[in-house]
Formats: structure tokens, sequence, C-alpha cells
């Protein structure tokens, strides 16, 4: 446990990536309500937030979405520019940190530890996140804390264009009145069935012993359970362009994250 309070790791997520990507290369879509995806026929790949306000998620059928906001704009998808606005993000992550993992095409974890000693965490973050949204033109926010999970729920309560810091020590009153949907690993059938036990809150979760979220989900009951008790010891993986996956795998991996279609239906 003290080699984790003692860590600083940030998560860095690119806000509604492809759909500012698509903004950038077609500002009359600022400010509306945006969809992107296949065709009429396809799913949302993802949407702007003028849009999920009607409702429509990604992975849902594109109709079903243009009824819940028929004046969305549908915009297909552009790889080609992903990549390159990725690879500009990625570049200057590499030149401002010694340690950062490409965890998809949008997404970053930076290991910060022991910089504070020299410029400060928070402060590095800060104008690290202000040079990729002046030299990229993209929105991008943040979270910092001791772990990886505590980082990256802090980057999605930070949304949109945001940051925010969990100090060390306080990850469980930070975590405690989220939904346990917040929480890495709980997709939607262990949240119906979590539900139905009358667990909400991360902070049920923080109550209950460990081994009873092991009986009722095996190996990743334990898992959650830490996770909502804002314990993960995972390392930074340090990225390798050696070994490094494609842009494109990347790509493919951020569509499959967010349950959204297959990169074919992009293109």
């Amino acid at each position: 446990m003290s080699a984790q309070l003692n860590r600083v790791i940030a998560h860095m997520d690119l806000d509604c990536f492809f759909v500012s990507v698509s903004r950038l290369l077609h500002p009359e879509l600022n400010n509306k309500p945006v969809i992107v995806g296949g065709g009429e026929r396809g799913v949302v790949a993802a949407c702007s937030y003028e849009t999920r306000k009607f409702g429509a998620h990604s992975a849902m059928p594109i109709k079903q979405a243009k009824r819940l906001c028929p004046e969305a704009i549908i915009v297909r998808g552009d790889y080609d520019a992903y990549s390159s606005h990725s690879d500009m993000v990625h570049e200057i992550i590499c030149e401002s940190v010694p340690l950062y993992e490409r965890s998809s095409i949008d997404e970053f974890y930076l290991d910060l530890t022991g910089m504070d000693r020299f410029f400060g965490c928070y402060k590095h973050a800060t104008e690290l996140r202000q040079r990729i949204i002046r030299e990229t033109g993209l929105p991008i926010s943040f979270g910092m804390s001791a772990n990886k999970t505590v980082s990256k729920i802090a980057t999605d309560e930070a949304k949109p264009n945001n940051q925010m810091q969990v100090d060390c020590g306080e990850e469980k009153i930070f975590l405690a009145p989220l939904s346990v949907r917040k929480i890495p690993m709980v997709g939607e059938k262990t949240y119906t069935l979590l539900r139905s036990m009358g667990v909400e809150k991360v902070k049920t979760v923080q109550e209950m012993p460990v081994e009873l979220m092991e009986r009722v989900l095996g190996e990743n009951g334990t898992t959650i359970w830490k996770k909502a008790n804002g314990i993960d010891t995972t390392a930074v993986e340090p990225y390798h362009e050696q070994k490094s996956m494609s842009t494109k795998k990347l790509l493919s991996r951020t569509l499959l994250t967010c349950n959204a279609c297959s990169t074919s239906s992009l293109l």
C-alpha cells in the first residue's frame, strides 16, 4: 500500500475525440449536435455532448439516436485524421513525460512519480494539458491520483475539458458518492446484478466484505472491491515504439472499449 501512495499517476483523455477531430476539420459543426458513425444503418461510434443530452450514446443504432435527436448531424469517421491527431498528442506527451502508457488512440496514463521534486506534478500536468490544447486545438481532460483507477474515474468526473486531482488518502472519500457504474469493469450485467442486491453507490461496495463480492462475482468481485476502495497497484506500462501497437490497432481497441462499431464501419 505504501508503494501505491508514493505514486503520482495522471490519466489524460481527449474529450469526444472523434467529434472533436471532425469539428477541427469542419468548424461549422461547432456547438451543434454531432454523431460520428457509418451512415443511417450503422451504429453510433461517438456523439457530442449536445447529442448526449437527448439520451443518445455510443453503440446505439444511428436511427434510434436520430429519433432522440432529430437535429443531429451524422458524420462519417475519418481514420487518417484520427490517426494523425492522436499522433500529434502522443508526440507532445513523449517530449514531456519520461514514463507513459498509450492505452488507446485517445487515452494516456502518465507516471509523474518523483517529478514533484523538480516541477510539481499537478503543475506539470496542467501545463502539458494546456500545451496539447494550444498546439492541437483538441479539448482534453485529466485526472490525477496515486493510481490508474482513481485517476481514470477522476478524468470522467472532470469532463468536459477540465482537470481534477484526488489527494493521497482521499481516494475512498472521492469514490464513495459515485455510482458503481463509474468503476472500471462494471458493465451492464454486473451493474444489473449489483442493483438487484441493493448496491447503487460505490460507498456500499466499500462497506461490503470482500468475501461477499468474491462469492457473487468471483475474482472480478475482489478486483471491483479493491477499485471501489481506491486500491490499484497496476503499473504504467512503458511505451516503446518498436513494441507498440499500430495506431490502427489502437483505434480498433478504442472503438471496442466504447462498445461502438468496428473500424470498418467508420471508413
